[in-house]
């Protein structure tokens, strides 16, 4: 481990993803505020659901657009290695600022983008082909190899999780949500009429599966890499002309060139060196080194990051019943697209003087937060507990919500998932294990 610590290597491929990850988050934070979701979002609803613990992040109303400028300045920056360090701090704080708003906006990718960009702060990413680095007229000849490695690891870790995810009895012996999904697509040309067989459900299944466990080890062996990488463009194309996924198919399409060799990104480097008329014969003259103490932190601090995202995605094992249907350590798990659920909630409120409301839904919640919420158990408590603060306020005396709900998970029958029978109003949230959710009692067999 000594050994490996005191290595060094090229920092062509970290600038060349540095350069790549910065475009890509500016370019969608743009399409994010030129689309109208950042009104649609953040700023229309009445009500937010925030993460549990992160209570205290709170909707910025019109100042979420200066809030998404900073993370569309923060990721230019970081593209062009101008301030990195700030730059870098800034893109982290702004981007998961806007994540943990609302939890109805979660998607896999965007924890994927805050954990990158939380590692970003601590590698020297401007170390070349930045203009920290020409202001300094300076380019560096090496780098610590753990600052790409970490890199590289998280990677591996997002493909390796979501294979071990899908070795499930759904999805393998059932091919769901896929025979669900690819249907709805069948008027795509040339390959629409296929997507309505059963059997395309069944390949596009098992081979997602295989494609998830194989593709970090393709990618890291040489020998295998350029297939590999055709490989990676080809399934996140299909991926996002099937899914509407957004910037994640493109971002892991770059993501995955940190695998490639040290020369070929220097390749790149001279290219565009060429046509911005920039030295690229300038040769690097130093080693980057960090400050022993800094070093020891900075490690310590990645030991620490990655034993967190080891134990994420097996907390669930802490939960009794399936996991599909209650989703406690569902999220941060790196668990993509493997359940379809649909459902309805209707929510009842009463008080000690007999007054009785059905609640109209569509007063309180988005169309968007009224689909999350049918189906989220932990979205439904704290909605029951808006309910309870809002009709507390509307002459209601202590009063108590209940919510008569129904969700189909993958196509089977639709089922209750709350206990219609408990008062939400007086439930807390907590990690621990929630006993008002509804026992699922279809084993889904997997890991």
């Amino acid at each position: 481990m000594k050994n490996y610590l005191q290595k060094t290597t090229s920092p062509a491929p970290l600038a060349v993803f540095r350069v790549a990850f910065g475009l890509l988050l500016f370019a969608g934070t743009v399409r994010f505020w030129l689309k109208g979701w950042i009104e649609a979002l953040y700023i229309q609803p009445k009500h937010f659901f925030p993460f549990y613990g992160f209570e205290y992040v709170k909707p910025l109303g019109e100042f979420t657009y200066l809030l998404f400028f900073i993370c569309a300045l923060s990721a230019l920056m970081v593209a062009f290695g101008f301030k990195y360090r700030i730059a870098s701090i800034l893109l982290f704080l702004s981007f998961t600022y806007i994540e943990l708003i609302d939890k109805s906006t979660y998607l896999n990718h965007y924890y994927f983008i805050s954990m990158v960009a939380l590692l970003m702060i601590f590698v020297p990413a401007n170390a070349t082909f930045s203009i920290d680095a020409w202001r300094k007229n300076l380019n560096v000849s090496g780098i610590p190899k753990w600052s790409i490695d970490a890199i590289k690891l998280l990677i591996c870790m997002l493909y390796f999780f979501a294979g071990l995810a899908k070795i499930n009895s759904d999805w393998l012996l059932h091919a769901q949500p896929l025979r669900i999904w690819l249907p709805a697509n069948n008027d795509l040309p040339v390959i629409g009429h296929f997507l309505n067989e059963t059997w395309v459900a069944y390949a596009f299944s098992w081979a997602g599966c295989l494609y998830d466990l194989s593709i970090p080890f393709l990618l890291l062996y040489a020998r295998t890499r350029r297939i590999a990488y055709v490989a990676v463009i080809t399934f996140h194309l299909l991926t996002s002309l099937l899914f509407p996924i957004g910037m994640f198919p493109y971002i892991m399409i770059v993501t995955a060139l940190i695998f490639f060799s040290p020369d070929f990104h220097q390749e790149i480097i001279d290219r565009i060196s060429i046509l911005l008329g920039a030295n690229s014969k300038m040769r690097p003259v130093v080693t980057y080194q960090y400050h022993p103490l800094t070093s020891k932190l900075i490690l310590t601090g990645l030991v620490v990051f990655f034993a967190i995202q080891l134990a994420l995605p097996f907390r669930h094992l802490a939960y009794p019943g399936e996991l599909f249907w209650t989703e406690q350590g569902y999220r941060f798990s790196w668990r993509v697209m493997l359940i379809e659920k649909a459902g309805h909630a209707e929510f009842i409120v009463r008080d000690k003087n007999g007054r009785q409301a059905v609640v109209d839904n569509k007063q309180f919640l988005t169309t968007l937060q009224e689909k999350m919420v049918a189906t989220q158990p932990d979205m439904i408590l704290q909605y029951a507990h808006i309910l309870r603060n809002h009709y507390a306020t509307h002459g209601f005396n202590e009063p108590e919500v209940y919510v008569d709900s129904y969700v189909t998970l993958n196509g089977r029958l639709g089922r209750p998932l709350i206990d219609p029978a408990v008062d939400l109003a007086k439930t807390d949230d907590s990690f621990s294990d929630k006993p008002w959710i509804v026992r699922y009692h279809d084993d889904i067999k997997g890991l």
